[in-house]
């Protein structure tokens, strides 16, 4: 029997947006649940056909595959109902009516990730380190408090010798049911929190909780490269989860100060030398300081205006990822003598004297459109 389009199944069009197909597919799903309709085949299939095809649209790229191929865009690839095999019906049920009702309805997750529910919180670590570090990268022992793992118990909760027992509420399934009007509600059962155990034999160090509050110490690698406000996660390094639960990660955020000479952007690095008003006119050399500890020579051509922006090909910061570097740009910016003494006044009368308006162009194109202002 061909199959129906999917979206004459939920009674939408392909203008629909996501809202639009939730709203749609929600009231087929309550119309047609087997819970309402026990017994009732036709109602089955037609729940089982509104979720399958919820489950193509709800997804941007499968709703596009279906969009320019239709269902044959599932199809030749093994195995499925009708040929569909990228739906599991039995595996996806369950989170596509968590998503409306809430964990468990109709049947939902029963044993999938009790231990999860004790997993250890995430941590956050801020480490400040220097533009050179940076540069370099750096091996670095950071000290934190913490909860650990329980040594007494090995983790576990219960005292050594003895094992957790099943929960007397939810005999061991983690979750509990009940009855709301044609509904069949599973929820996390209150007792255990999920986990189907007791701890019948708390251990003596920790109290049952399989971890202990310490003091942890990690030596921890800052690749080269790093930027303010870098993020660095070390899986596995946050806080001890309960019962032998897995830990959480721990989150380096990495702060670079500013440095007193070079500013940077990305990899690239910028840097403001100062020179004299006769360097800048008659030319020279300069040896600039570069961020790796050495030094670099830049030749100052004669009449180098002030701002003037010269290119060091990768003399920057690395990138963090592949062995490329940044480039160094150096901007020359002409300092103004100040307290001349008699001598430096009297040369400096004899050049303005002698000027011509070749000797600048710039100022002599600013009169002729001042001039041309004026006459207008």
């Amino acid at each position: 029997m061909a199959k129906r389009d999917y979206y004459d199944v939920l009674g939408v069009s392909k203008s629909s947006n996501i809202d639009q197909i939730k709203t749609a597919y929600r009231k087929l799903a309550i119309k047609f649940h087997p819970d309402k309709n026990p017994g009732d085949k036709t109602a089955e299939d037609k729940f089982k056909e509104a979720s399958e095809a919820y489950h193509v649209l709800s997804n941007p790229e499968r709703k596009q595959s279906y969009d320019n191929f239709g269902h044959a865009a599932f199809e030749n690839s093994g195995g499925g109902r009708g040929g569909f095999s990228d739906f599991d019906f039995s595996s996806n049920f369950s989170d596509i009516f968590e998503d409306f009702f809430g964990e468990g309805f109709g049947g939902g997750r029963s044993r999938r990730g009790r231990k999860s529910n004790y997993r250890g919180s995430d941590l956050r670590y801020d480490l400040s380190i220097t533009l050179e570090e940076a540069y370099k990268g750096k091996k670095q022992d950071i000290k934190f408090s913490t909860s650990d793992k329980c040594n007494t118990c090995s983790g576990s909760g219960s005292k050594p010798g003895h094992d957790a027992g099943s929960c007397s509420m939810c005999g061991g399934r983690g979750q509990v049911r009940s009855s709301q009007g044609f509904f069949t509600v599973q929820q996390t059962c209150p007792q255990c929190g999920g986990a189907g155990e007791e701890i019948t034999h708390p251990c003596t160090s920790c109290g049952g909780q399989g971890k202990k509050q310490a003091t942890k110490r990690l030596s921890v690698t800052i690749p080269k490269g790093v930027d303010d406000g870098t993020r660095i996660r070390l899986s596995g390094k946050g806080e001890a989860g309960s019962r032998g639960a897995g830990n959480g990660d721990l989150y380096l955020f990495i702060n670079v100060y500013s440095h007193e000479l070079f500013k940077r952007s990305d990899e690239n690095l910028f840097f403001e030398f100062p020179i004299s008003i006769a360097d800048a006119a008659l030319g020279t050399s300069i040896e600039i300081p570069t961020i790796d500890g050495s030094k670099a020579k830049i030749k100052i051509p004669s009449g180098t205006q002030s701002g003037k922006q010269f290119r060091l090909k990768e003399k920057g910061m690395p990138l963090m990822r592949g062995g490329s570097y940044g480039d160094l740009y150096v901007q020359v910016n002409t300092e103004v003598p100040i307290n001349l003494n008699k001598q430096q006044k009297e040369l400096l009368e004899q050049f303005r004297k002698i000027e011509n308006e070749k000797s600048n162009p710039t100022i002599k194109k600013f009169f002729e459109k001042a001039k041309s202002f004026w006459k207008n």
